[in-house]
């Protein structure tokens, strides 16, 4: 059910794309109400497989896998229309391509993104991508900067005035709408460090010795006992 969910946001981000292309002052209403849809979704698919139990490690990696499109669609969609620089959507592609390669490696050993068999090492690190502080924020910045420039994209269009025009006219609402943009950027780079900091021992190891050396961490610890 989970991943129907999942499939069903991917149908949806493209039938949106098609509006707000085609249709872009019209149908931006629907645009940004169905784009927000395909965010909340994110969310949701995860508290099903929950529900029902059905979680799984090709779950996992799928849900994380519909969200990398989702994200990286809209930022290549909005770049070719010259809403937002180029530079937006290649640094996201880089650096999800370089995230979900050294993920890839914690696979084989059964770790997996987020939940209780994360890959990551460190409380900080582990707060930082899988906290769910930080989880909800990033999508919530995502899903607010994507919504503004679907409503920012239909406000510069050449056309009748429109209530794009009496929205997008204030200050108030570029500047937040710009800043959620720019935050939705830096929270790319900045959950995407902690994942480079502890896949080190992977990229050493080659991945499966990363597991004995952990192991071979907590044994010596409780060989020299308790410390103080």
């Amino acid at each position: 059910m989970a991943n129907l969910i999942t499939i069903a946001r991917l149908i949806l981000l493209f039938i949106v794309i098609a509006m707000i292309h085609f249709r872009p002052v019209d149908l931006a209403l629907l645009s940004m109400f169905l784009l927000g849809v395909v965010f909340a979704g994110d969310g949701i698919d995860g508290w099903v497989a929950r529900r029902r139990g059905s979680t799984s490690p090709f779950g996992a990696v799928f849900d994380i896998a519909g969200d990398r499109i989702v994200e990286t669609v809209l930022w290549v969609y909005f770049a070719w229309e010259r809403v937002i620089p180029l530079w937006v959507p290649f640094l996201v592609i880089v650096r999800g391509g370089i995230v979900d390669a050294l993920r890839s490696m914690s696979y084989v050993e059964g770790k997996t993104a987020f939940g209780q068999n994360t890959m990551m090492r460190s409380t900080v690190t582990r707060w930082l991508t899988a906290g769910r502080f930080m989880r909800g924020l990033y999508g919530y910045v995502k899903a607010a900067a994507f919504v503004f420039l679907t409503g920012y994209y239909g406000y510069i269009q050449p056309e009748e005035e429109s209530w794009l025009d009496k929205i997008y006219s204030l200050d108030v609402v570029r500047w937040f709408g710009w800043a959620n943009v720019w935050l939705a950027v830096a929270l790319t780079l900045i959950r995407g460090l902690p994942v480079l900091f502890d896949a080190i021992p992977y990229i050493r190891h080659g991945g499966k010795a990363a597991v004995s050396e952990s192991v071979a961490m907590v044994t010596g610890g409780r060989d020299r006992g308790p410390a103080g």
